[in-house]
């Protein structure tokens, strides 16, 4: 779960990281009211979860009321790439001498927490680990061990971090990994992580993405679920408790487990096609789940066809068929299916989707997953040119 810039900087104040004083504000009076709580000057900043926002006009300094309530007025409803503002953060305007960037987020392949540094921040990390990638401290974190001030102060220093930096740095990416450790985040950023003039650090930005998986923990995350904002497609799976993430491309995707829906938007891509989901069914393949599935991607008015790939361990194959037969009865599909199905009695599953009288025109079985990516894409590409999109 992706946290807008306020909530960010609200969940790193609870972990002691200093940031900016400031409020959320929905309207333009209380844009008013929150700037003049932090001091003049302040800076205006569209809250909407994209970047580009700088460029799009929605960051502004603002020196008095009459220039916050003009910015505000601009801002507070404009829409930056397909997303309508309706709220701002509004902060009091922080001197800048120096700017870096600083983020710890998981890597799976090391099994170990990843720090990210730079003394290079201010803009995407992606240009400048493209342009310049010397200038990315990497740093592999033990979950056992956790991270020292003495280990903090080495990673700035190579990261060559303005000395008069170094200790408010070092203490800065201590407190951010406690938040990411203790507060279950998925990736905890701050960019750009700034040096004052007077010598102090604080997070003049924050981007925080939550664990869901630890969401037991955390009621309070409920506040921010209200304020997630879900398109159609998304909100239609959330409706009916699917894991499922909207993507722009036109090969519907069904699979049982995150890994293998992964690996099937890869296939996909590396045969010349474009996903348009992440959906994961996990060992959920009977008829409610696999209809409710089937909805969510016929929903899409984008999806030209469907791959369904299922590998059964725990997920028995004549389930997945009898729930795929059964779901038909249920659903209009507007795109046909390419079937996957290997695993645990996948045979049986095969014969059944055979014989249930299913005409190839809206569902066809491959024996791998190369070839069903690759018969999908096809026909995919196939009614996207006939039909001129």
């Amino acid at each position: 779960m992706d946290l807008f810039e306020y909530q960010g900087k609200q969940y790193f104040a609870r972990y002691d990281i200093p940031v900016s004083p400031g409020g959320v504000a929905y309207t333009v009076d209380e844009a008013v009211t929150v700037a003049a709580s932090a001091g003049y000057p302040v800076v205006i900043k569209a809250q909407v979860q994209v970047g580009g926002r700088g460029k799009a006009g929605g960051i502004k300094l603002a020196e008095n009321a009459d220039e916050v309530r003009l910015h505000a007025t601009n801002i507070i409803g404009m829409d930056i790439k397909g997303h309508v503002v309706k709220r701002v953060w509004v902060e009091h305007a922080s001197d800048i001498a120096e700017e870096y960037y600083a983020s710890f987020t998981l890597d799976r392949a090391a099994k170990k927490h990843l720090l990210m540094l730079s003394a290079q921040g201010g803009v995407e990390i992606e240009v400048v680990a493209e342009s310049n990638p010397e200038a990315i401290v990497l740093h592999h974190i033990d979950p056992v061990d956790g991270l020292t001030l003495d280990q903090a102060r080495a990673v700035a220093t190579e990261a060559k971090i303005n000395p008069i930096a170094i200790e408010g740095a070092a203490d800065m990416l201590v407190k951010l990994y406690g938040c990411f450790t203790r507060g279950d985040c998925d990736l905890a950023e701050i960019n750009p992580l700034i040096l004052r003039p007077d010598g102090g650090v604080h997070a003049l930005d924050a981007k925080v993405s939550l664990d869901n998986n630890a969401a037991f923990r955390h009621p309070e995350w409920d506040e921010y679920r209200a304020t997630e904002e879900l398109d159609d497609r998304e909100q239609l799976a959330r409706s009916h408790d699917l894991q499922y993430i909207g993507l722009d491309g036109t090969v519907g995707i069904i699979a049982n487990g995150a890994g293998l829906a992964m690996s099937t938007l890869d296939v996909v891509n590396q045969v010349g096609g474009s996903a348009a989901n992440f959906l994961d069914i996990g060992g959920g393949a009977n008829a409610d789940m696999m209809a409710a599935a089937l909805e969510v991607i016929n929903f899409d008015q984008n999806v030209k066809s469907i791959f369904i790939n299922i590998f059964g361990g725990i997920t028995r194959g004549e389930e997945v068929a009898k729930g795929i037969v059964e779901a038909l009865g249920r659903v209009d599909l507007r795109a046909p299916i390419v079937i996957r199905l290997d695993g645990t009695n996948a045979e049986l599953g095969r014969e059944i989707l055979a014989n249930a009288g299913i005409p190839e025109s809206t569902l066809i079985s491959m024996p791998t997953m190369l070839e069903a990516a690759r018969a999908a894409v096809a026909i995919a590409n196939a009614s996207t040119t006939e039909n001129g999109n």
